[in-house]
């Protein structure tokens, strides 16, 4: 039993490195995007929707309210990032369904990736939302000698993210494969029904926090004004 993905590795020429959770990561955009132009081909504004029109927009919605309850006002400049985040962790950790898959999310490198992802969107739309010289002043609030701590503060969240979804999911993986070895039927099947429940309350914690950095950057201006 491996603790990662990233252990499995298909193909190595140097430091050049195809492994289980590239190819699995690869493979859900790939499954992610094929399957939202499959939906979205043929939208109407009738009463009269398809299925999946329906469920697609029952999504949209909630994620929409979600990010609104939170404090961003115009959910729909941020839902691009906070929905795909939302979707794909959550898509990527149901798929335990389907037999010898492992989830992205298990790897460390994969987690660490979508929490720099959100570190990098924090101050994106910080600057877009009241510019440069005011994000910058937000890191001098309410005093300047709180510069070094909010800097630190940044980089820790960014580290909780990461390691916080990493050490849930690949826990989750370890005890069933451990259940697994000691009774191979029954145990099995109740870990992941388990797991995806775990799953989709990691996918939508990991959007929130997301959804809550961005918020309070960008309420910043607004109480300046």
């Amino acid at each position: 039993m491996h603790l990662s993905p990233d252990d499995v590795i298909f193909w190595q020429y140097g430091f050049i490195t195809i492994n289980l959770t590239l190819v699995t990561t690869w493979g859900l955009m790939v499954v992610m995007v094929v399957g939202s132009g499959l939906i979205t081909r043929k939208l109407k504004t009738g009463l009269h929707i398809s299925r999946w029109q329906c469920a697609l927009e029952i999504i949209v919605t909630g994620i929409n309210t979600q990010i609104e309850e939170v404090g961003l006002r115009q959910p729909q400049k941020y839902i691009g990032f906070i929905g795909t985040l939302f979707l794909f962790i959550a898509i990527a950790n149901m798929c335990i369904v389907f037999p010898g898959y492992e989830p992205p999310t298990g790897s460390l490198s994969t987690t660490t990736a979508l929490a720099l992802g959100v570190f990098l969107a924090v101050p994106f739309f910080g600057v877009e939302r009241g510019g440069v010289l005011t994000y910058l002043k937000s890191y001098l609030q309410p005093t300047f000698i709180m510069l070094p701590f909010n800097i630190i503060s940044d980089i820790t969240r960014t580290l909780a993210l990461a390691v916080r979804l990493f050490g849930n999911i690949m826990s989750g993986g370890m005890i069933v494969g451990i259940l697994l070895s000691i009774s191979p039927l029954i145990f099995p099947v109740i870990m992941n029904v388990l797991g995806l429940l775990t799953g989709l309350v990691q996918a939508y914690i990991f959007s929130i926090l997301a959804t809550v950095y961005i918020a309070a950057v960008v309420s910043k201006p607004d109480k300046q004004t």
